[in-house]
This record gives C-alpha cells, structure tokens and sequence, in this order.
C-alpha cells in the first residue's frame, strides 16, 4: 500500500477541519514497488505476527477470567487448541481456500500444503515480502477469529465437539469470508467494499456466528438472564492488555509494509481503544453510579473492535469518534438487548464483536478517506455516499452467511455427535469432566 496526496476536501469547512484533523500532508511514494523483498517490510510483517499470535493466549485469560473457576482451564484448553488445529489447517489447504487463485466465492486448491508459497514475493497480496510471511500473518486472523466465538457457549460445550466444529467452521465459514473480502477476484472485494483488517472477516462473521451457537445450544444451567461476576477480574485485565497490545500488529501490520499507512493504524487504534474503554466507564458511572474496572477493560476491546475495518482508512479524530460510539452501541446490546431477549451470551462475543464490528464496518463507509490511503476510497463525510451502501451490503452479507453457514454446522455436529455437555458435567465443571484438570489447588 502507499499513501496518497493530499486534496481539498469538498466538505463544508468546520466538518471538513473536524474530520481532517490528524490526516496532516501524506508522502507520496511513487510508482507500485517492484516485486523485491525489503527486509524492513518483512521484519514488520513477522513482528506483526507475532503480535497477532499472542493475542490468541489473551483472549484466553480475557475470557477465563470472566468463567467461574471450574470452567477456566476449559476455556484455556479451548482457546489453546484452536492455535493448534486452525494452525494446521491454515497450512494445509485453509490459505489456499481464502487466498489462492479461484473464483468470486472461494479460492481454489493450487496451494495446498503451501505448495507454491515460498520466499518470493507475490505481488497480488504484497510485492515487498516474502508470501510465507503474507501467509503466516493472515494465518494467525485464521486462527483468533474462531476462538472468539468460544465466548459464546463457554462452560457447555463438549471438547471433543468444539474441536470438529472449530475446523469445519474455519473451513467453509472464515476461509470463504476472507476470499471474498481479501482475495484476488473476491465479490466483495471486487464491489469496492474496505475492511482493513477484519471487522466483516473476523469481528462480524465471529460475531453472528457467536449469537447463533448461544441460541442453539441453549442457556447455561441457573442462567436466570443475570451475568455470573468474574471469578478472576485480574485475568480479565491481564487478558484485555494483551489483546490491546496485539491489536498493533492486527492493525498496524495489516498494511503489509513498514510505511506510514500502518503508523496512521496504530495511532487510530489506540486512540479509538482509550475513547471507548473511556466512554465505557462514563456510562456505566451514569448508569450504575459508579465505573468498573471490568466496563473499562470491555470498552477497550470493543474499541479496538470497531476501528479494526477502519484503521488505515480514517484518521485521528474519526478514531475517536467510531470509539467513543461503540461503547453506547456496545452497552446497550449487553446491559438491555441481552437480558431482554434472555439468550445467554455467555461473555458477550455477540455483544462486543458482532455489534462493536457492524458498527466499525459502516463507520468505515462514513469517514473513509484517501488522504489517509490512497488505495482506499472516501467515504459518506468525504462526498462519496456509494461507499457507506457497499459497507451496508458487505454487513448484510458477512451476517446472513456466517448465520446460515454456522447453524448448518453447528445442527450438523449436534446430530452427529451431540454438542452440549451432560446436565451433570456442567455442574461439576469442564476442567475435570473434559479434562480431568483443576485451575486451583488447595494444599493441605
């Protein structure tokens, strides 16, 4: 990617000083670069990562911290083994599915087993870097996306069935979804639709697919519409802090290149992180009377959430907005939306990912603009309305596949194998029914 340059804006002067504020002049790079690996690119591309790996263990301690302590080596072993299984499959036929050249709904099988994926560059996806590297990278999105969903059904699903459905999941839902977002002849990618970094891919599809497994499999046992507290709040925030410092490679990382598109999305995801976890606090002190550490902490990630599809499209102000907004949005899904309605959501995917990404998608379509990345498009409040209806459509199409794709597998593993957990085996807990493990042990 390269940046543009600078141009008047046709905006009316005060909403065009409030949404240009940040952009500031960007440096024009040039032609297209030649197909040659720089080491600096390829260094940030790794480091990237790298980042995106760990964020799989925080998530981990995100969501075990919030379980009741019977349940927390379940949801570590289930976050663990997604590392694992979607690992391999990544490799073996998962990035030839979403990447490799097909048609507009699914890529094809030339790069089975990495075949053909070495340390040349591959300039459909990124000219400075080794394609391993653009690999790797994409595998670890592959990897986070069905973990989120874990959320969800967490303290009720059988081991043995999460791990079948883990792997058809992130066969025929996310690879199909990254292929027509991010993959050469994708139909969502060929309509001109912008998702930087995953809000349709990941946040959406994990999203919806969270809301459909928690009505499925039903209710925890007890559930009675209130949320179990935290049995470990400092995992919670341990978890949230390694999500937040990842997000940096998820974001910033995704512009393939060590160059000023990426340093513009790691400055807007952390300013739209700190807007929401602060407007979280706000409202729950509004709200509640007083704010907690566990509303922060949820509107941090609902924060980074929203301005994942955004990052190198808008620029600082514009940030802070999308963050400031999906706090409320966020909210009112878990506070009202969730007990109204009374599915159990066990740690609010839906409520966080699904809502805060919908969100962080259609804002893309509002303040969008190519000042910030020239290979992007402006958006509603830069005098292009098209792009706000192609984030619309992209939206509507992420939810209704990922939620007829998700049911038919979930209903498809249940009848062959049944999803939920004995009645028994929930009371006890997962760590010792699936795993025969205790988190905690009391010494004599």
């Amino acid at each position: 990617m390269r940046n543009g340059i600078v141009r008047r804006s046709l905006l009316p002067g005060a909403l065009a000083l409030l949404l240009l504020a940040g952009v500031g002049v960007a440096h024009a790079e040039g032609a297209a670069a030649p197909a040659k690996i720089d080491s600096g690119d390829t260094a940030w591309v790794l480091i990237s990562a790298a980042l995106v790996m760990l964020m799989t263990p925080g998530l981990a301690f995100f969501y075990g911290g919030m379980v009741r302590r019977k349940n927390v080596l379940g949801v570590l072993m289930q976050c663990f083994a997604v590392m694992c299984v979607v690992g391999l499959q990544w490799v073996l036929f998962g990035y030839s599915l979403a990447f490799a050249p097909g048609n507009a709904f699914i890529g094809g099988l030339s790069w089975v087993g990495l075949h053909g994926v070495g340390a040349a560059p591959y300039p459909d996806y990124a000219a400075t870097i080794p394609h391993q590297a653009f690999m790797i990278f994409q595998g670890m999105f592959a990897v986070i996306t069905p973990a989120l969903i874990v959320g969800a059904f967490a303290e009720r699903m059988k081991f043995s069935s999460f791990l079948i459905f883990t792997v058809l999941w992130s066969t025929f839902i996310y690879d199909p979804m990254a292929h027509w977002v991010w993959g050469m002849g994708g139909w969502l990618r060929n309509l001109g639709a912008l998702d930087f970094a995953g809000g349709t891919v990941v946040h959406i599809n994990a999203g919806i697919a969270a809301l459909v497994t928690a009505l499925v499999i039903g209710r925890r046992k007890g559930y009675n519409g209130v949320a179990h507290p935290p049995h470990n709040l400092p995992f919670t925030v341990l978890g949230a802090a390694l999500l937040w410092f990842g997000w940096f490679g998820f974001n910033a990382g995704s512009a393939l290149a060590a160059n000023g598109v990426a340093v513009n999305a790691f400055v807007a995801t952390n300013s739209a992180a700190a807007a929401a976890g602060l407007s979280w606090a706000l409202v729950e002190w509004l709200w509640n009377g007083k704010p907690t550490m566990f509303g922060a902490v949820t509107g941090a990630v609902a924060g980074l959430v929203a301005i994942t599809p955004a990052a190198g499209y808008v620029s600082v102000v514009p940030a802070i907005v999308i963050g400031l907004l999906v706090s409320l949005f966020c909210f009112a899904a878990v506070s009202w939306i969730k007990p109204k309605l009374g599915y159990d959501d066990s740690l609010d995917a839906f409520g966080v990912h699904g809502i805060g990404g919908i969100w962080g998608a259609l804002a893309t379509g509002l303040f969008a603009s190519s000042v910030v990345n020239a290979a992007g498009a402006d958006g509603l409040f830069f005098g292009n309305a098209r792009q706000l209806l192609v984030q619309a459509a992209a939206v509507g199409a992420t939810i209704l596949y990922a939620f007829a794709g998700t049911w038919i597998l979930y209903k498809i593993v249940d009848r062959f194998f049944g999803v939920r957990v004995e009645e028994k085996e929930e009371v006890m807990g997962l760590d010792l029914t699936q795993h025969r493990e205790a988190a905690y042990t009391v010494l004599e």
